[in-house]
């Protein structure tokens, strides 16, 4: 069967569920693990993974067309945490790790028993992820950590955190740091939410005092987690560089809908920067089609994860500035529905409220160009790997 067959009939399938099971986005929102469960149990969760391990066999392309299908229906893919689990951890996992460490993780991962955060910013390593500090030595069959993290997204409410630390601390840089998989329900974590401008606490910090983790729970070789680190970031900046657009062109039909509500379609200024919005997202649309292909054919992410992540991020702060000028005062004064996601876009067919625009923006949009490393890193990324540029200088160790 030639592969626009398969595409096509998979669509047919989506389509085929989705009408079976009709689903309102304001059901969706409120009860995100019932849709979910539902999603795992037509096997529309990991989609391209190997069927060993839970998921669906199928291709990348048809990771986008069910991206397509369900932007279309208005629903969601997931819940909050398989950003975490699906998206990173298990796509590393299926990389780095072990054959025992994918079997008991990825079905698990799947199925929601697991929920993941992750561990990677301290307070004085976030765009420098080098310099973390946080440490961790062998005691018999566990490693035993110790340090903080900050940042940590859903931990909170996480069964699982996956982290660096360093096994070596005589090691400068890059060398020295391992790739673990820990338990977070245990004495020696602790986990300190962060109250946020909307009252949300979805931040927290982590703190680790003599932690424990099984010695197998290292993914990759011990010192040398830095090469695993970057492939889960590979993932968290590109892995839905073809997926993203179609969730950003939803929201741009969200913030065109905006402007006809506020009568500002005839504005001449406004309808310049709505069809550079168009042009960016049409573009970003083609971007991913060039990202995925280059996947197809290689098996790697690389350096087009950075250009994925530059790209989009700094759109969003475009976009959302354009529709809080276009609300005017009512942004100020936000009301209705807040987003249904704190990170990149919203979701499909959100409510087009000025509490939604105004959380985007403040929340999501402005953070974009730090989280999953800030536009600088990214463009370091792409002078020395793409260009071939002189590394950026770094100041002198002490000692």
């Amino acid at each position: 069967m030639t592969a626009p067959d398969t595409e096509a009939e998979f669509r047919a399938r989506v389509r085929a569920f989705l009408a079976a099971h009709p689903l309102e986005a304001g059901h969706a929102d409120a009860d995100p693990e019932t849709w979910r469960r539902t999603l795992h149990e037509h096997a529309l969760l990991g989609v391209a993974w190997p069927r060993e391990y839970g998921g669906g066999g199928l291709t990348k392309r048809e990771q986008v067309v069910l991206a397509e299908e369900f932007a279309r229906a208005g629903v969601p893919t997931g819940a909050p945490h398989d950003n975490f689990g699906i998206k990173m951890v298990g796509n590393t996992l299926l990389r780095w790790g072990t054959e025992e460490q994918r079997r008991r993780f990825l079905p698990r991962i799947l199925a929601g028993d697991d929920r993941w955060c992750q561990g990677y910013s301290e307070p004085d390593a976030g765009s420098d992820l080098a310099a973390l500090s946080t440490r961790v030595v062998r005691d018999g069959d566990d490693w035993v950590i110790d340090g903080q993290k900050i940042w940590t997204s859903l931990a909170s409410d996480a069964t699982w955190i996956f982290l660096l630390a360093r096994t070596d601390p005589s090691a400068r840089g890059h060398r020295g740091i391992t790739f673990l998989l820990c338990p977070m329900d245990q004495p020696g974590i602790e986990v300190r939410p962060i109250e946020m401008l909307n009252h949300e606490r979805e931040f927290c910090e982590v703190y680790f005092t003599g932690a424990r983790t099984a010695v197998d729970n290292v993914v990759g070789e011990v010192g040398a987690g830095w090469t695993v680190a970057m492939t889960l970031l590979s993932h968290e900046r590109g892995e839905e560089a073809a997926t993203n657009p179609i969730l950003f062109r939803a929201e741009f039909d969200r913030l065109l809908a905006l402007a006809r509500a506020y009568g500002r379609d005839r504005d001449p200024v406004v309808r310049d920067r709505l069809a550079w919005c168009f042009m960016k997202v049409e573009t970003m649309r083609f971007l991913g089609d060039r990202i995925l292909t280059q996947y197809l054919r290689d098996g790697e992410l690389g350096p087009a994860a950075s250009i994925s992540k530059l790209y989009w991020s700094e759109y969003h702060q475009r976009v959302s500035e354009l529709a809080m000028q276009i609300m005017g005062p009512d942004g100020l004064v936000p009301s209705g529905a807040r987003p249904s996601r704190n990170v990149r876009t919203d979701s499909p067919r959100a409510a087009n409220s000025t509490a939604s625009w105004a959380n985007v923006f403040l929340l999501n949009a402005r953070a974009g160009t730090v989280y999953a490393g800030s536009s600088e890193i990214q463009r370091n990324i792409l002078g020395e790997n793409v260009l071939g540029l002189p590394k950026e200088p770094r100041p002198a160790t002490p000692g």
